[in-house]
């Protein structure tokens, strides 16, 4: 067992002590259990979610994980974590859909086989035209080969052990006054935001079908997914505890909206991005800083955009996430 799901257990075990249920905290919750082993809970389960889309009226699929431990004939309301993925990871949500495997929490938790205590609600963005000519080449060259499968026995090579990236050049600085670059056009196109109002409505459902917490719905994303949280965060803010936005910066706009709402947040930059530079954070991070907002921004100095490798690997964004309920 991880050192994560051990601290995660004492403090479950703590706050929630029920009578008449013995305590396992495979995956950070209490179970029925009559001899206290792991290898009593439920296996993790992956599944397909299907819905009809808002934006298009076309049935797509999103991929649900329910932890080790999960048990419809328990009480216990589960966390929720929404993990909203890049560009190059969009799809049909049917025979694409495999792409949102390739980095992030849902990587971690299935592939990888890490015990993460939460429900995960993964949908896929469309491709919105990206795939043709004018579209990029990590979309057009993109296999299914490559995508990263689920052992039967054990765990394949980490991304985190990918060997470092070095055509990005040097570091590159802050400049706190610089103006961020527009990129409503893009989002109105090809973003998550032409995708809204789906992942709200995927959370309903999810929420009214399975043993998962409202007050506890943490959102994260990396890259295009990380503009996707700041632009669902902003217009939903009662519905999210906390945000986890990896490579990707809020407008002033949104970051005043975030902050007013109270939500904490927790993003990352890369010294070595040059896609989406780090100078373009300290707008929206000295707003929310104004405002008294509850934030921390971590910048991977060594990294270039892949900064998701390095944070979804850890331990610590998912404690500090859990820290927090909607209040």
């Amino acid at each position: 067992m991880t050192s994560f799901i051990k601290s995660y257990l004492n403090l479950t075990s703590r706050l929630l002590a029920i009578s008449l249920m013995g305590l396992l905290v495979g995956c950070g919750t209490l179970q029925k259990s009559s001899t206290n082993n792991l290898e009593d809970l439920s296996e993790e389960q992956l599944l397909r979610h299907t819905y009809t889309s808002a934006v298009d009226n076309i049935e797509r699929d999103a991929y649900l994980f329910l932890p080790r431990g999960y048990d419809k004939a328990s009480s216990y309301q589960w966390p929720v974590m929404i993990y909203l993925h890049g560009d190059g990871e969009r799809g049909d949500g049917k025979d694409d859909l495999d792409y949102v495997m390739a980095y992030g929490p849902l990587y971690e938790a299935w592939v990888q086989k890490r015990d993460l205590p939460f429900i995960l609600i993964v949908p896929q963005l469309p491709l919105f035209g990206r795939d043709g000519p004018d579209g990029p080449s990590y979309i057009q060259n993109r296999t299914k080969e490559a995508i990263p499968k689920r052992l039967e026995k054990g765990v394949p090579p980490h991304n985190r052990d990918l060997p470092a990236l070095t055509i990005f050049g040097a570091m590159q600085g802050a400049v706190v006054d610089e103006l961020l670059p527009d990129h409503r056009e893009y989002e109105n196109k090809f973003g998550w935001k032409r995708n809204d109002p789906d992942v709200v409505e995927i959370l309903d459902s999810i929420l009214k079908t399975y043993h998962a917490d409202a007050d506890r719905v943490y959102l994260t994303g990396a890259s295009e997914g990380a503009f996707g949280v700041w632009h669902y965060a902003s217009v939903y803010p009662e519905r999210f505890a906390a945000l986890l936005p990896v490579v990707g910066y809020p407008s002033i706009q949104q970051a005043e909206a975030v902050a007013k709402a109270g939500i904490p947040v927790w993003t990352f930059s890369g010294g070595r991005d040059s896609v989406v530079e780090t100078k373009y954070f300290f707008a929206g991070m000295n707003k929310m800083e104004e405002l008294g907002a509850t934030i921390r921004f971590t910048t991977e100095q060594d990294m270039s955009h892949d900064v998701w490798n390095r944070v979804y690997s850890r331990d610590d964004v998912y404690r500090w996430l859990l820290q927090f309920r909607k209040p």
